[in-house]
């Protein structure tokens, strides 16, 4: 108990800055796939550019990524910090997943939906905000949820350019203790919980959806 004492107040700390991390960085993946996605829906250069962008993203580790961006950013007159760069390149790490989802999701929607709808004097707008998107927010939301679970991993790879969240505070620990059980244990019961915790808002969501439908 004495050494569960001492590690715990680290790891309350380096768990709010793997949470901020990780929720600033998929609600801004979400954000930014969500748009581009819109944006690219005309097939055109753009969407050319955003489908290579989506496959470079998807076809390379993140640890690759965010090195190009912490130690490859300053050689052109950028100059990030650990937690800066972190969040830049787990944002555009998560928004190419995010837009596959949200483009499936779309595809998802039969055509015909708004072809009824304009049909029926119904908006372009009025269609999007009340027809395709309520059907487009329960068919993604679960995929969401496994994305926004998966950044919250990736987060970890953080640690390699000392950014102090969980796995940092972890192996610092470690490091200074030489004690492995104990702090290994609370990395995975940490990563556990955020998880459980995406987890469960998924759901209370998705019924309250249902229950509003």
């Amino acid at each position: 108990m004495t050494e569960l004492a001492q590690y715990l107040p680290a790891y309350v700390q380096a768990l709010g800055v793997t949470l901020w991390l990780s929720l600033c960085a998929a609600f801004g993946g979400m954000l930014l796939g969500f748009a581009i996605n819109g944006l690219c829906g005309r097939r055109g250069l753009m969407f050319r550019l955003w489908r290579v962008y989506v496959w470079a993203i998807r076809g390379t580790p993140f640890l690759a990524q965010l090195a190009v961006i912490y130690f490859g950013l300053p050689s052109v007159g950028i100059m990030l910090s650990a937690t800066e760069a972190t969040l830049l390149s787990l944002t555009l790490y998560s928004a190419a997943y995010f837009s596959e989802i949200f483009r499936t999701a779309w595809n998802s929607i039969p055509p015909g939906q708004r072809e009824a709808a304009l049909a029926n004097t119904i908006s372009t707008r009025r269609c999007f905000w009340h027809i395709q998107m309520p059907q487009a927010v329960r068919f993604a939301l679960p995929l969401l949820g496994n994305q926004f679970i998966l950044t919250i991993k990736e987060s970890a790879i953080a640690s390699i350019i000392t950014v102090p969240e969980l796995t940092m505070t972890t192996s610092q620990i470690v490091a200074n203790t030489y004690s492995y059980i104990l702090p290994y244990t609370l990395l995975i019961i940490s990563y556990w919980l955020l998880a459980q915790g995406v987890s469960l808002s998924v759901r209370t969501l998705s019924h309250v959806l249902r229950t509003g439908e």
